[in-house]
């Protein structure tokens, strides 16, 4: 799909991947709306990016902001082509000592906050797919801990197990439709999120700016070229 004049929706914008996804958006020329809870990180990244980056400070664990948030877009926009659902959060620990507020926290985020979005966007790709003959791409960011189990990260293991059986039975129910899905799974990555979830990163993790090349490289496949998951490692993760 070519991603000039396309509209993306990008969630968990402000930071890290999301923003890297919203740049090379951009820079194919695709406006972009990007959801995160941070209101003064959006229009930040709506500084660094310009105009054509509307920001949209939502929870998407949380329904009536994600209800409203896409209708502010659809008030914006009468199609939603890309939507890439990369909010997450990790809380790590040992499994009997894990609050289960960090649970619940990351249940709903990585797997609800997917759910919510995406059944948002369905029925517009729908659509799109009547009217074009092709609806629209769902990305939605899994991780390597959605392959492999590891010690004190149950919480955050099962929602990336889970996210990855979603996007496969979300690929099967639409794909009839028009609409791709993909999940990608990246391992070490250089962005805040291991810090923010209490773990060490490997001294040589892949870039953020790579995995979002790979995504617009999924993204702009040709249209009959579903490519459902991808996974993606450092070659040297200890350097």
């Amino acid at each position: 799909m070519p991603l000039k004049d396309k509209v993306a929706v990008v969630t968990g914008a402000s930071t890290g991947l999301g923003k890297e996804f919203a740049r090379l958006l951009m820079e194919r020329g695709a406006r972009v709306f990007g959801l995160s809870r941070g209101a003064s990180d959006l229009e930040a990244v709506r500084a660094e990016l310009g105009d054509t980056f509307v920001p949209q400070c939502c929870d998407v664990a949380n329904e009536n902001e994600v209800q409203d948030s896409f209708a502010a877009i659809k008030a914006q926009s009468d199609r939603i082509d890309v939507l890439i659902n990369n909010a997450g959060i990790g809380r790590f620990g040992p499994v009997d000592a894990l609050p289960i507020v960090d649970w619940h926290a990351q249940v709903n985020t990585n797997m609800t906050g997917v759910f919510l979005c995406t059944r948002q966007v369905v029925p517009i790709m729908r659509r799109q797919n009547d009217r074009t003959g092709f609806g629209g791409h769902i990305v939605n960011v899994a991780s390597i801990a959605g392959i492999v189990g590891n010690p004190n990260l149950s919480a955050y293991n099962a929602t990336k197990f889970g996210l990855r059986g979603f996007s496969e039975a979300l690929m099967k129910e639409v794909r009839s439709y028009g609409v791709k899905v993909t999940s990608v799974c990246p391992g070490s990555t250089a962005t805040e999120f291991g810090r923010k979830a209490g773990s060490k990163r490997p001294p040589n993790p892949m870039e953020a700016a790579d995995i979002a090349a790979t995504v617009m490289h999924i993204l702009e496949a040709p249209d009959n070229y579903l490519i459902s998951e991808v996974v993606m490692r450092p070659l040297r993760p200890r350097g």
